[in-house]
């Protein structure tokens, strides 16, 4: 056994007991899917203390491939989309080159740049406790991952299979994973299932109450962030009537007047975001992932851009 910390990204992290073998009778499928061979260089830029980026170490070095230091040489590339974004701004990762792309979920529209820049495209869904659930090549063609069944219940999403974790360390360590007789096992996240094409919302733990109401972050943000050409971020920002409400932050001026249209259409009053920011950038955790405190506290200053979207 060996134990593994969580990102921390929703919560406090915890340390994630895990057997040998709950990553070792993944690494043939992970091979196959991903093209990765003993002639592989893999390029893996993010903390070892992501257990993504410690996943694709450890598969190298089982497979024999290399781990290079720069892009520039690499055949696989395992990257938060945030870091692909990067990547493809700076135009560092060569044609032909696989990214595999993971820790957040990945918009089809970033998908299609980076095919259009000669990029094999890689995603797929899973969690510190559960690792492997779904594969595939955005958020929107997600399906399980060999050897793992899927379920939703009540929108919230199970998966059972041999990869998952044993729990957290120490006795009464609180956590997000629970587990029922059969041997399935959710960390909370939200999402549908459409066919066989598993759809995530996000984590249905992060909550805003608004005007005496709860919204769950994850339903906004499954509404309008597959419909973002940048990133979004859902927020809940105080208001001196409201009290807490729902705030959008975007990467530029032209999304958010696009999607401020779409959620007047789309959701319901309680999930309509009423104040919206434009950032050059989100600012991201250590392991790549959206900041979701510093882009609240970012956006608390400064000025809402001028979209009434009605109270």
């Amino acid at each position: 056994m060996v134990g593994l910390r969580t990102s921390g990204t929703a919560s406090e992290p915890r340390l994630v007991v895990r057997s040998t073998a709950s990553w070792v009778s993944s690494f043939d499928d992970v091979s196959e899917l991903a093209g990765i061979t003993s002639q592989s260089r893999i390029w893996v830029p993010g903390p070892i203390t992501s257990t993504m980026n410690l996943f694709a170490r450890v598969h190298a070095a089982f497979t024999g491939a290399v781990v290079v230091d720069d892009a520039h040489s690499c055949t696989h590339a395992q990257l938060t989309p945030a870091a692909l974004e990067g990547c493809l701004n700076d135009n560092v990762l060569p044609e032909g080159c696989s990214v595999i792309v993971a820790g957040d979920a990945l918009r089809p529209a970033l998908r299609d740049r980076a095919r259009a820049q000669g990029l094999h495209v890689h995603h797929y869904y899973g969690s510190s406790e559960q690792s492997f659930i779904a594969w595939g090549t955005a958020s929107d063609d997600l399906k399980a991952f060999p050897g793992v069944e899927i379920e939703v219940r009540d929108a919230v999403i199970w998966s059972r299979s041999a990869f998952a974790s044993e729990g957290y360390a120490g006795a009464g360590t609180p956590g997000v994973m629970a587990t029922d007789a059969d041997g399935w096992v959710s960390v909370g996240d939200r999402g549908v299932l459409v066919g066989d094409t598993l759809l995530v919302a996000g984590r249905g733990s992060d909550a805003v109450t608004t005007a005496g109401a709860t919204v769950l972050v994850a339903d906004i943000e499954a509404v309008l962030r597959p419909l973002a050409r940048g990133d979004l971020i859902i927020t809940g920002l105080p208001h001196e009537r409201l009290g807490a409400i729902v705030v959008a932050a975007v990467t530029d001026h032209d999304d958010a007047t696009t999607l401020a249209d779409i959620a007047r259409t789309s959701l319901p009053a309680a999930q309509r975001p009423r104040r919206w920011f434009a950032l050059e950038s989100i600012p991201l955790t250590a392991a790549g992932k959206p900041d979701r405190e510093a882009v609240a506290a970012l956006v608390s200053d400064m000025p809402a851009l001028p979209i009434s979207i009605g109270e």
